[in-house]
């Protein structure tokens, strides 16, 4: 069950034991997997834990629930309900089959059942003689009670026999094992009627289920009596234990990389470096219907690696991976997700290690840092990233099977009390629907309304210029739109693409800057026949300042992003990952030399 609950939590969807509409990526998503038929992001429900979803429907038993009422023939009884009634005995340990469902008799029935419960009469008593079925300890093949059960069985096809093909209807069986095929007749007999199949079951067997509840009632109320107990129990655990599962999940990347090119103010050289990232979750589930995750994170990507002044000043260079915490643990994502309104919207509240990204899907395969692109660029959509918030919330909102409403809000600094959540210096808006049309097909629209005291787009991964909005340093309304699409072409091949602007539009001035940015890509799964391995191939170009009122200049090159990468699965928790990245007129300065990076990705995940 332990195992179970890891792998559902850290495979993306999220939610511990309840059906909820997918999240957006996350940085602990496993996508080795090829696709079966598409790989696109689901828009329905999963079940996640069956174990955890029966708990939460638990609702009391009566006692009709274990008898056979000809004037309301089909009680309300859930599936998870009717599999509990199923009471488990023995039949020398093994199954037997029935027609859609499996009755399972572990050995030894005496052993669960209360010794004070399972002799009720004296020596005196035992050594007495019998003459009724109600008094045997054990059901005989030959008595009218076995054989009425046996003909009741065979005619309705409650059980099927045995894995070998046997019956074993000769044997001797307990009045509990009994019983257990009783009440699996009793349902087997309740479905058909309820199903409009009254002509299908006779008068006379009727009757015989009247005869066999009153000679078992007994029996029958002592099933009642272990169902209703393990309720109780169940009901315990979940209001006594804080959590009932907490589940730690990481993922560890090497990082081997060098490059070249370049011009000044970079020196345009840069020595091969070797860093690594490593992030833990520790998961957990309070109700069934949320997820509480506390995520802690180090690396050693000293001096900004590849971007300083030193190598290539510029953040086109910045690698997926790159993150510069001096190897020190510190706590990068605090989040909280429970499902709500039927379970078709599920709420987000990140204090910690928000971005709007945490909420809006970006809508591609190669996000994750650890198994997606090489560059920090290529990955997802910059617009995702405006504002380089920390803390906020947001919804994810599946309004049908094809369309989901995707809203966060977030901000920088809203622990300082001078600023707080909605008057921060640095804040965005995001809105966002994916529509899609086919199964092999998702589209998305996106709409970001950012405030910023000095005007700057803070995405990380553009020109210097684009990134500052031509340096008008002053209290700036940005708007921003990001149009994103995946296509599944077939079971190998995704195409994918994204593409928007962003107006920033001072509040002081009259001042105004538009930027741009777009990638292609087209990715191969499985491309030599190796379940798991992926070949990228990304055209893009970085945020461009093009043009603006009352700043000093628009870029004026043309930096366009080139990168290839191949993904080898060695196992299901060890991929490799070599690739390179290509920026031409890096930082959108025609005068610059192109710059040359290459890696090689190691990623554990555990």
């Amino acid at each position: 069950m332990q195992n179970k609950i890891n792998l559902l939590l850290l495979s993306g969807t999220v939610l511990l034991g309840l059906n909820v509409p997918v999240l957006a990526e996350d940085i602990l998503k496993n996508q080795w997997r090829s696709p079966d038929k598409s790989d696109v992001e689901k828009l329905s429900f999963e079940i996640i834990s069956e174990d955890a979803q029966y708990l939460a429907e638990q609702v009391p038993i009566n006692p009709s629930d274990f008898s056979l009422d000809l004037e309301n023939p089909s009680p309300n009884l859930s599936p998870k309900r009717r599999e509990a009634l199923n009471f488990p005995t023995s039949l020398v340990g093994k199954g037997v089959r029935g027609l859609g469902f499996t009755l399972n008799f572990p050995h030894n029935v005496k052993s669960q059942i209360n010794p004070d419960i399972y002799s009720q009469t004296s020596p005196e008593q035992n050594m007495a003689q019998v003459t009724s079925v109600s008094q045997l300890s054990d059901v005989q093949p030959s008595d009218w009670a076995f054989a009425a059960l046996q003909s009741l069985i065979e005619r309705y096809g409650v059980i099927a026999g045995y894995p070998d093909g046997t019956f074993k209807g000769d044997r001797t069986i307990t009045r509990y094992e009994f019983a257990a095929g009783l009440n699996a007749a009793l349902d087997k007999i309740n479905q058909l009627i309820a199903s409009g199949l009254t002509d299908k079951v006779t008068d006379a067997d009727l009757e015989t289920l009247r005869k066999l509840q009153e000679e078992f009632a007994t029996e029958l109320a002592i099933s009642r009596g272990r169902v209703d107990a393990l309720e109780a129990r169940s009901a315990d655990i979940q209001a006594q234990q804080f959590s009932p599962n907490v589940v730690l999940g990481g993922q560890t990347i090497f990082g081997l990389a060098g490059g070249f090119g370049g011009n000044r103010p970079g020196d345009g050289e840069a020595n091969t470096i070797f860093t690594y990232l490593t992030q833990l979750q520790l998961a957990s589930s309070f109700t069934g219907k949320d997820r509480f995750r506390v995520g802690l994170i180090s690396g050693n990507a000293a001096n900004n690696s590849f971007e300083n002044l030193q190598a290539f000043n510029t953040n086109m260079a910045r690698l997926a991976w790159q993150g510069n915490y001096d190897n020190q643990v510190s706590i990068n994502s605090v989040e909280y997700r429970v499902a709500g309104l039927g379970d078709r919207v599920v709420f987000t509240f990140k204090p910690v290690g928000f971005s709007l990204g945490s909420v809006l899907s970006p809508n591609s395969i190669y996000a994750d840092a650890g198994q997606g692109a090489i560059s920090a660029f290529a990955g997802s959509t910059p617009i995702l990233r405006i504002g380089n918030l920390d803390a906020g919330l947001g919804f994810d909102w599946l309004l049908s099977d094809e369309i989901r409403l995707q809203f966060a809000y977030g901000t920088r600094g809203s622990s300082d009390s001078n600023q707080g959540l909605f008057g921060a210096d640095h804040s965005a808006l995001g809105l966002q629907f994916l529509y899609k049309p086919t199964p092999s097909l998702i589209t998305g629209l996106a709409y970001i309304n950012a405030y910023s005291s000095d005007g700057h787009l803070d995405t990380g991964t553009g020109s210097s210029n684009a990134d500052t909005s031509g340096g008008i340093n002053e209290p700036s309304q940005i708007h921003a739109l990001n149009a994103s699409m995946r296509w599944q072409l077939t079971n190998k091949l995704v195409l994918g693409a994204w593409g928007g602007v962003m107006v920033t539009d001072s509040l002081k001035s009259d001042a105004v800057v538009l930027s741009s940015t777009y990638t292609v890509s087209l990715g191969i799964y499985d491309p030599f026949g190796r379940k798991g391995d992926l070949f990228g191939f990304l055209y893009g170009l970085p945020p461009k300042l093009n043009n603006g009122v009352l700043i000093p200049t628009a870029d004026t090159g043309n930096s366009t992003h080139y990168e290839v990468f191949y993904r080898y699965l060695v196992n299901d928790n060890i991929a490799i990952t070599p690739g390179f990245f290509l920026v031409t007129d890096p930082g959108h300065i025609s005068s610059n030399n192109d710059i040359f990076i290459g890696a090689i990705r190691t990623t554990f995940n555990f």
